[in-house]
């Protein structure tokens, strides 16, 4: 029997149509946890659904923005009712930037970066605590990033948005620790994932930046590697870790 203690848990992976997310949301399937598959890309969704499914699995797909109060209703409310709880959430789901520096951030680009990959994760978060503080017991994995540790591997936009999710991560473990929930995050160095960054290499930021994580990073991770961690973290072999950020990246985070 796995030692993850995974199994027949219910859990939900944002933005699990591709890359990271599904590479997790099949790794928890392995484990024998049951999955419900989030993701704005109908496609990509019922993809990952039929691949767990394929290999024995339970899945289910909410398709929707995890921005829309609505939606975040939804998946939360799916897995419960076809779950009977929910035990792991991943806030995985998230956009890029433009690498802009911050004169030359748009008021759009700002804000829907921050929607994204700061409030849906905070909505869904804050959907998920009730069932979890019912039950006593829960494991919440943000997908930070490396630009949640440093100002050189992004664009204003999103370094403050995952330096803004690292709070968050840091806010639930002090305020439930006590009350059985942990709350973790990864923070991925430069990852093969289906994200485009789409970026004027001439402009300001995308040129210091460019620069900077040219000269300091090792090779590039598998979505694999990613999840492997998040499992890990969401797992009951991390019931001692909580409030930890921890750097998936060959050592980008140490230079």
């Amino acid at each position: 029997m796995s030692s993850t203690g995974l199994q027949g848990r219910g859990v939900v992976v944002t933005g699990a149509g591709g890359g990271i997310g599904r590479a997790a949301a099949l790794r928890f399937a392995e484990e024998g946890a049951k999955v419900l598959v989030a993701d704005l890309n109908r496609e990509g969704a019922e993809e990952t659904v039929k691949s767990i499914e394929g290999a024995g699995g339970t899945a289910l797909a909410v398709v929707g923005d995890l921005s829309d109060q609505r939606v975040v209703d939804e998946v939360v409310d799916s897995a419960v009712q076809a779950f009977g709880g929910l035990d792991v959430l991943v806030n995985n789901a998230g956009i890029m930037d433009r690498m802009s520096a911050l004169a030359d951030t748009a008021d759009a680009e700002w804000e829907r970066v921050i929607r994204i990959n700061l409030t849906a994760p905070f909505l869904l978060t804050r959907a998920a605590l009730p069932h979890m503080l019912a039950a006593e017991r829960g494991s919440i994995v943000f997908t930070a990033s490396e630009a949640g540790l440093r100002g050189s591997a992004a664009g204003a936009a999103y370094t403050a948005s995952k330096h803004g999710v690292i709070g968050l991560v840091k806010s639930l473990a002090v305020m439930y620790r006590k009350q059985g929930i942990r709350a973790n995050a990864i923070a991925p160095g430069p990852t093969l994932t289906n994200i485009q960054v789409d970026a004027d290499k001439e402009a300001h930021g995308p040129a210091v930046v460019g620069q900077l994580i040219g000269a300091t990073i090792g090779r590039l991770g598998t979505a694999e590697e990613q999840a492997a961690a998040i499992v890990f973290l969401a797992s009951d072999a991390a019931a001692f870790v909580n409030g930890a950020v921890l750097p998936v990246d060959d050592g980008w985070a140490a230079v």
